[in-house]
């Protein structure tokens, strides 16, 4: 499994890519970042990935059903401003309960599409060692 730098490498490799964060959506915290990062630099990039993520989970209109805590009740989700695409994808809860892969991307280079598939695979392979 690889390791959170080459996870990051990865995402950076998706087309568009401008900048990557792994953050821990509980408390809003970077564990790592690469490339560049949208305004306030990576830890203010992390805390509003992370206030996002929670919102998004805390909202009944997204749950399936019962879901065992904490599994986020969605996979992804993807904001998109006039200029990029913010593609905020969850880990595997069963392994990394807490952990989010933030992805920012030019929106006139980035393939949204692409990225999402990418995504689930770094997300899905991820080990925090």
């Amino acid at each position: 499994m690889p390791g959170i730098d080459v996870s990051l490498l990865e995402a950076m490799n998706v087309p568009g890519a401008r900048g990557a964060a792994l953050v821990d959506w509980t408390c809003g915290f970077a564990l790592e970042s690469a490339g560049e990062q949208a305004l306030g630099g990576p830890e203010a990039t992390a805390a509003e990935a992370a206030e996002l993520a929670r919102l998004v989970i805390g909202a009944s209109m997204f749950a399936e059903g019962p879901v065992p805590v904490p599994a986020p009740p969605v996979e992804d989700l993807i904001v998109t401003t006039r200029s990029g695409y913010h593609l905020v994808r969850f880990v595997d809860p069963t392994a990394e309960p807490s952990v989010l892969l933030h992805l920012w991307l030019d929106r006139t280079s980035g393939n949204l599409a692409l990225a999402r598939l990418r995504m689930e695979g770094v997300a899905g392979q991820l080990a925090l060692t």
